[in-house]
């Protein structure tokens, strides 16, 4: 018992030595935090099904796994280069037309990733209320507004894909250890 006390103190004790520092960028570390998580089950995702599957669709009326893939693609070049106050090098529809075997759909996913990479970041504190273009509509939004709709959008669209992941027996990416 009274090691256990002991140790208890001690760890105690210690706690604030190994504590970390307060960030400079709170805010804007917590939206890239989430935006690290979901871009990697984005990636992974993408990775992980075979290509034989990429055409795989619950019913008719909705998207494939691979278009989902490159839907996201598309929006991320979009919604990313309002953040960055710049046009967007893709419309949002330009990769559901052109990419439609896993490697070009793959290749979208990586880049448009690296692309929002810059956009995030980029992001401070500082400069996350900087009005920027609305991505899908007129008038402005702050730029933290945009990169949450960002982190939002891939998120929505990864539970489509753990769906289809689930359908076709597959531990999605969220679910490995």
């Amino acid at each position: 018992m009274r090691t256990t006390i002991v140790f208890i103190l001690a760890a105690a004790l210690a706690a604030p030595a190994t504590a970390q520092q307060p960030s400079a960028n709170p805010i804007s570390d917590g939206i890239r935090g989430q935006w690290n998580g979901v871009k990697r089950y984005i990636q992974q995702s993408a990775e992980l099904m075979a290509e034989s599957n990429f055409d795989y669709r619950p019913v008719d009326g909705v998207r494939s796994f691979g278009e989902i893939l490159a839907h996201v693609a598309g929006a991320s070049y979009v919604i990313c280069a309002s953040a960055k106050n710049e046009k967007t090098p893709f419309a949002e529809d330009h990769f559901e037309k052109n990419a439609t075997k896993r490697d070009a759909i793959l290749k979208a996913t990586t880049d448009a990733i690296a692309y929002c990479d810059q956009a995030f970041t980029a992001l401070t504190d500082a400069n996350a209320g900087q009005m920027v273009p609305n991505p899908f509509g007129d008038g402005q939004r702050p730029r933290s507004s945009v990169l949450v709709l960002q982190i939002g959008h891939d998120n929505e669209h990864y539970g489509n894909l753990v769906t289809y992941f689930r359908m076709n027996g597959i531990v999605p990416p969220s679910s490995r250890r």
